[in-house]
């Protein structure tokens, strides 16, 4: 079965890994490429919209520049890599999508841009302009200026953030693996899933960290962080080979992580968040009071952690450890801790001003 056909998805992300792209010596593989020009070519006449997240700038500029590693010995050798490498990607994919009568558009993004909520707006609003305009984006981190600091990473995770962006309704990542198996697939006995209904504790616990290329960033960790983002705001969301000349017309073999009914748009960029500024933890009761869908009280806080302001994004962990939602703080760090475990009486003679209705309201909190 085609993945995601173009009636019942209207939108779609295709992420693209540097070890389909490039070849072990460093060259783009051009007529597989094509392939993929002449599916997006077919799907968008069909009337989908499609955007391309595409790896492959720093081991094109690695080939060019002649570095070690594939470009990524030093942050600066990926820098330099990327700056070199991104040209030639673009011109690569403007040449074989041009060949089907598409434009192709380039929007390179860091971290930043999508963590920080008028930037991720802005963002979405380009994205969803070109995709209208019947243009394909093809979408890649800034890694010429990203620090570790400030990168996704793995471009799996940010395909997922520019379907939640896009509102898309699917994400395909295209691998050099598959889809998901109970365990690493080169052990006997490995056995592939077919479909995840949900991302919990166990089927994170299958995931392999490696990439098995040694070309990417990402691994199935990466893939099943990517799904959580995706299905958390309403797209589905696959893992497929990338092996065969036409992948997303193939009728092969996948992993579909399936969506959750979609959140509002506010809660879903919240719940795709990969950074938080500090951590508040809770007690029993207040993660039965958070699941049955109150604001957080500062009388079920236990320990408060980070440097934050208020509006700030910060993770809630239940009494094991666990982060189980997120949400955006109503105090910053001092005020927070000197509140913890109080009740509201106790709360104005700890501040010295009346306090807020909860710790982080309802309203901008999302369970995880």
């Amino acid at each position: 079965m085609t993945l995601f056909p173009p009636a019942a998805c209207s939108r779609l992300i295709v992420k693209i890994g540097s070890a389909l792209l490039v070849d072990p010596a460093g060259a783009v593989r051009r007529d597989w490429l094509a392939g993929i020009a002449a599916d997006i070519g077919e799907r968008t006449k069909a009337g989908q919209q499609v955007a391309v997240v595409s790896s492959g700038a720093i081991a094109l500029g690695a080939r060019r520049l002649g570095l070690t590693k594939g470009g990524r010995a030093t942050l600066e050798d990926a820098q330099a890599a990327a700056a070199t490498g991104q040209i030639a990607l673009s011109q690569v994919w403007a040449e074989v999508l041009g060949a089907e009568g598409l434009t192709a558009a380039q929007m390179l993004v860091t971290l930043d841009d999508l963590e920080h909520r008028r930037r991720y707006l802005n963002a979405a609003a380009t994205l969803d302009r070109l995709l209208s305009l019947g243009v394909v984006p093809i979408i890649n981190e800034n890694d010429s200026v990203a620090t570790e600091e400030i990168r996704f990473g793995d471009n799996d995770r940010l395909a997922a953030r520019v379907a939640q962006a896009a509102g898309a309704g699917g994400v395909v990542l295209l691998s050099d693996i598959d889809g998901l198996y109970d365990r690493n697939p080169a052990q006997p006995g490995a056995r592939h899933i077919a479909r995840v209904e949900r991302v919990d504790a166990a089927i994170e616990a299958m995931a392999d960290g490696k990439s098995a290329s040694g070309m990417g960033s990402g691994g199935m960790v990466s893939k099943i962080a990517a799904a959580r983002i995706a299905n958390a705001a309403g797209a589905h969301l696959a893992i497929a080979s990338g092996q065969a000349a036409r992948p997303l017309s193939a009728d092969a073999r996948h992993t579909i992580f399936v969506a959750e009914r979609g959140a509002s748009a506010r809660k879903a960029w919240l719940a795709g968040g990969l950074t938080a500024k500090g951590r508040l933890v809770i007690d029993a009761g207040a993660l039965r009071a958070l699941q049955g869908g109150a604001s957080l009280l500062a009388a079920g806080v236990t320990a408060v952690g980070g440097a934050f302001v208020r509006g700030d994004i910060l993770d809630i962990a239940g009494p094991d450890g666990r982060v189980v939602a997120r949400g955006l703080s109503e105090y910053p760090t001092a005020d927070a801790a000197a509140i913890l475990g109080l009740g509201r009486d106790a709360q104005e003679a700890a501040l010295g001003y009346a306090p807020r209705a909860a710790m982080i309201h309802r309203d901008h909190l999302v369970l995880l």
